[in-house]
């Protein structure tokens, strides 16, 4: 009885460990060009600055918030 509850404990912590947590998870869309800038300017650096539904990525120049682009926009 003891295995079966270590058993199903186990189970029950994989599953949780692959739930997706509350950020958001997409993921930042690749920057093919960069500015000249020595030190661009950052609006943010991690997903908590930013409004809800916007993640902190790297654009052309610096950090900011963005939202979730649309899936078309990778081509």
């Amino acid at each position: 009885m003891k295995s079966v509850a270590t058993l199903l404990l186990v189970g029950m912590l994989i599953l949780w460990a692959e739930l997706p947590t509350g950020t958001s998870a997409w993921s930042c869309p690749p920057v093919r060009i960069t500015c000249a800038l020595a030190n661009p300017p950052n609006r943010c650096y991690i997903d908590r600055q930013c409004p809800r539904h916007k993640k902190c990525c790297q654009t052309f120049c610096g950090r900011k918030c963005i939202s979730r682009p649309s899936p078309y926009s990778y081509g």
